[in-house]
């Protein structure tokens, strides 16, 4: 079901009360994500700054309010706020909060139940721990980085997206989930200690399993979904446009191979490595014949696991996306559209970052007199 746009909750974390000390990257992303489904997320931000709320996109559905930590007047305010609430986020360094008053034993003796999610790139312990970081240093460590990028060519940053995102959001919401679900039993919360680099090398199972049966070269362009594959890649066409192919499976190739007009010889040569280079030029030739409207009229939609590769504009135009309305306009922003969806507590298109009228006390008694 498609989300609504709706200036209260809904979705299926309606009624969850959520705390976030702004920062960059991963945990506004994360506090974007469970504000989409629903909780009441208040972003403490410091006096004079906005955070990095993502100019209404990352930081959608929040009420932001303004505190100085290192004022124990204003860090009062935020620990009676923080009596009312049900989770935490912090992605200060390693002792931060603590500093400032506000860690998870101060703050639990307030109030026993609340998950206290802590969002670093290295851990909250190791060498590590304290030294400064980037998405591109995490999943440097993890392994990923080395096993993304061109054969012969360097390691290619891909975006935040693997780190940030993807072993650091995605990794926290799935803690914080999973301690609100055992804190019903048990009443009590905990810390989550999300690492961006352990959410990374977590990430990274797969290749761990192939690497230990001999699968997993660690040579860049040499495997199987690192582009070494002829069949899982990408391909220029006649227009300098791009497009992918991810025919794995033998009938998928088969029909790729057939559409293509791939030689004969060939089409027995998917998985015989030696013939691989031979194979690449064959779909290499075949891609270059015609432009990617005309694979797309050829190819899309059928089982050779084919897709044109699209700009950020494109993909806001593709059939798909919009049949789906994958992407909304939300304060005249062009933004995705909260996933994943729900069937009967479908999430709500949020409102933008709210930064002005709301006041610690004000936000403090309305969470308390709706227990």
């Amino acid at each position: 079901m498609q989300p609504q746009r709706s200036d209260t909750a809904q979705g299926p974390l309606a009624g969850l009360r959520v705390v976030e000390f702004a920062g960059i990257g991963p945990g506004p992303f994360a506090c974007m994500m469970l504000a989409d489904m629903g909780a009441d997320v208040v972003s403490v931000d410091r006096p004079g700054k906005s955070g990095d709320h993502g100019g209404g996109i990352v930081g959608r559905g929040r009420r932001v309010v303004q505190a100085d930590l290192k004022q124990p007047a204003d860090c009062d305010r935020v620990l009676a706020l923080l009596e009312e609430a049900d989770v935490l986020i912090e992605g200060f360094r390693p002792g931060v909060m603590e500093r400032l008053g506000l860690g998870p034993d101060v703050v639990a003796a307030r109030n026993p139940r609340l998950v206290y999610g802590r969002m670093t790139g290295w851990g909250q312990t190791g060498p590590l721990a304290q030294a400064a970081g980037h998405d591109i240093n995490y999943i440097s460590i993890a392994g990923a980085l080395h096993a993304i990028g061109p054969a012969g060519g360097a390691p290619v940053p891909p975006l935040n997206l693997v780190g940030d995102y993807g072993g650091g959001s995605l990794y926290l919401l799935v803690g914080i989930l999973a301690a609100l679900h055992e804190a019903k039993a048990s009443g009590k919360g905990q810390i989550v200690d999300a690492a961006i680099s352990d959410g990374t090398l977590s990430l990274m199972s797969l290749a761990y399993l192939q690497r230990s049966r001999g699968q997993f070269g660690l040579a860049r362009g040499s495997n199987l979904l690192d582009g070494g594959a002829p069949f899982y890649g990408t391909y220029e066409t006649a227009d300098g446009q791009y497009v992918s192919i991810g025919s794995i499976e033998p009938q998928f190739f088969a029909l790729a191979c057939e559409r293509l007009a791939i030689p004969p010889e060939l089409r027995e040569a998917q998985y015989d490595t030696r013939r691989w280079p031979a194979l690449r030029e064959a779909f290499a030739t075949a891609f270059r014949q015609h432009s990617r409207a005309h694979w797309v009229e050829v190819l899309e939609g059928t089982d050779a696991c084919f897709a044109p590769v699209l700009d950020l504009e494109e993909a806001a135009l593709h059939p798909h996306n919009q049949a789906r309305e994958a992407l909304v306009e939300v304060d005249g922003v062009l933004q995705p559209a909260p996933a994943p969806r729900f069937s009967r507590t479908p999430s709500a298109i949020p409102r933008g970052v709210q930064r002005d009228g709301h006041q610690l006390e004000d936000i403090t008694a309305g969470w308390r007199a709706a227990r």
